[in-house]
């Protein structure tokens, strides 16, 4: 299947045919330990099309030349690829400007940049931030460091019982004081989806500002960052099927412009002298240094192929895969779903009675199955779902219903080795 034959289903909702899809996905076609790859770890990273591939290939074979600085032809073609795709990043998250879209090495150099430029500057003792106990850590530990160095209080919001977010303590715990609220849009590590909007509106009532890390949300359902209304919003590439090594940050407009620089370097100034440097506008002003180029034209890649989809589509597929899951699991005795909401993605944690998660992991393994175990850079969120580690399946449009009975069948050959 071509990536012109996917234009032409733009819009179209139809009955998904996965195993057209995974013909553009040539990993999928390999084996693991000898029998056919059953790729289940997608909120890890996602596969690539092979457009994707091809898109990094032509680069470095036919178009290699640094961004913004040459005014041969060929440097000007690769400025133009590149900056070609902020306009489709703008696009495909409804951003209002395509200079309130900054490029990094992924979202936790987002994350980390927000905080050591705007959360440096307006964060200072006496100010309080809440996070969600729902958070990786890379939305919890740069905010932690800053802490330290600027005496501000950080205050979480606990879960229910059934994974959900305590909104009612996140409303008590706003106030005046209140400069700063950093929100997972979809828990990686349970599948939770937050109410995002609602977090926001009740934040800005207070005069905070609101991140969202969307890096488990891009890829399961539409952002629109205006009607969000969110303040910062992250998300990385290799997690929307394109390659690693790239994120991205949006950040409205007028807030970018009053942030100080991230690092210094070429290409984030105007003017050098031994004196003094003066800074580019946003987002230069926060790209120092020759970027991913090769990297970040793929991503663009990337969205277009995925947004040649119908959402509505995965959507209705993805939540159709996600409760075949949790039934399937339901019916092995010995197995307990954990966390995941009322409303969540299609990613799902579970644990075996008496079998470590690790043990899980490695067992079905050997029947070809890639599943994640551990803490998934969530402790928080499992400690207070009061379990050390879980395993973690998380699925994609790719993903089959036959991928599924294979993961239930391994399940049960888990068991009986520990009989």
């Amino acid at each position: 299947m071509t990536t012109e034959d996917i234009i032409k289903l733009e819009n179209k909702v139809f009955p998904w045919d996965a195993h057209l899809i995974r013909e553009d996905f040539p990993i999928l076609n390999r084996e693991m330990n000898g029998l056919p790859l059953v790729y289940l770890d997608n909120a890890a990273t996602t596969q690539k099309p092979m457009c994707v591939i091809d898109r990094l290939m032509q680069f470095y074979t036919h178009e290699n030349a640094n961004v913004h600085r040459s005014v041969y032809s060929m440097a000007e073609e690769a400025t133009g690829y590149f900056e070609g795709v902020r306009k489709i990043v703008k696009g495909f998250i409804h951003a209002r400007n395509k200079n309130e879209i900054v490029f990094t090495k992924g979202a936790t150099e987002a994350i980390n940049l927000i905080a050591a430029t705007y959360g440096k500057m307006n964060l200072k003792a006496g100010d309080e931030i809440i996070l969600s106990s729902l958070e990786h850590h890379a939305n919890i530990v740069p905010w932690q460091m800053l802490a330290k160095e600027k005496g501000f209080v950080i205050h979480t919001i606990p879960l229910l019982e059934n994974g959900d977010l305590d909104l009612n303590t996140y409303r008590d715990l706003l106030s005046r004081k209140t400069k700063l609220v950093g929100i997972t849009h979809v828990s990686n590590a349970v599948g939770t989806i937050n109410p995002v909007r609602e977090i926001i509106h009740l934040a800005h009532q207070c005069g905070a500002k609101v991140l969202v890390d969307a890096c488990q949300s891009v890829m399961h359902m539409p952002i629109n960052v205006q009607e969000m209304n969110c303040d910062f919003l992250v998300f990385s590439s290799h997690k929307i099927y394109g390659p690693t090594g790239v994120g991205v940050l949006y950040a409205k407009e007028e807030l970018l412009a009053d942030m100080p620089p991230y690092q210094g370097g070429g290409d984030m100034i105007t003017r050098v002298t031994m004196e003094a440097s003066e800074y580019a506008e946003p987002p230069m002003r926060f790209e120092a240094g020759t970027p991913n180029i090769a990297d970040v034209i793929a991503l663009g890649t990337a969205l277009q192929y995925f947004k040649a989809f119908s959402f509505d589509s995965i959507i209705r597929y993805e939540q159709e895969l996600l409760e075949y899951a949790m039934q399937g699991l339901k019916e092995i005795s010995g197995v307990s779903i954990i966390g995941g909401g009322h409303v969540q993605a299609p990613i799902v944690s579970f644990v075996m009675d008496k079998i470590h998660p690790h043990d899980v992991a490695t067992i079905i393994s050997q029947s070809g199955i890639a599943a994640r175990a551990g803490h998934h850079c969530a402790m928080p969120t499992l400690q207070a779902l009061g379990v050390p580690a879980t395993t973690r399946i998380s699925m994609t449009y790719y993903n089959t219903f036959s991928e599924l009975d294979l993961l239930f069948n391994a399940l049960h050959v888990v068991k009986k080795v520990f009989e």
